[in-house]
């Protein structure tokens, strides 16, 4: 069911192509809060979800368990190289891997299988920063 066009679920659309990486609902929250903008943290919720399920957002799930969002730019299914430290993301096609998954799936006489692939790692940025601190 395709969501309402409002100015909050706009504005919400504008947020998270605005954040750098993957952003939790919380955090686009607080966002738009110092913004005053009065939109609820339910409202950003349903607006994520939302457009996650209608493919105009990428979600996933941190290695801490926190649900996380970006805005789409890519379309079809891709996988994400994620910076730990800033966040940067980058959507990547993962040949080998779409080949690992179909091929280990028929092995065990699985069909119509599905998979979710995310490396989190550090950026060569925050990479570099860490060696030049220590």
């Amino acid at each position: 069911m395709a969501q309402r066009n409002t100015w909050q679920r706009e504005r919400v659309r504008e947020a998270l192509t605005d954040a750098r990486g993957f952003v939790s609902a919380q955090s686009l929250h607080a966002t738009l809060r110092e913004e005053n903008t009065g939109i609820g943290l339910a409202t950003v919720y349903r607006t994520l979800a939302g457009m996650a399920a209608q493919g105009e957002a990428d979600s996933l799930q941190s290695p801490e368990g926190e649900n996380l969002f970006r805005a789409c730019t890519s379309t079809g299914h891709h996988h994400h190289l994620i910076c730990r430290s800033c966040g940067l993301t980058v959507e990547i096609a993962a040949t080998d891997v779409e080949q690992w998954a179909r091929a280990t799936a028929a092995q065990h006489g699985f069909i119509e299988a599905e998979h979710v692939v995310d490396i989190f790692g550090r950026c060569a940025s925050c990479a570099a920063a860490s060696r030049e601190k220590a």
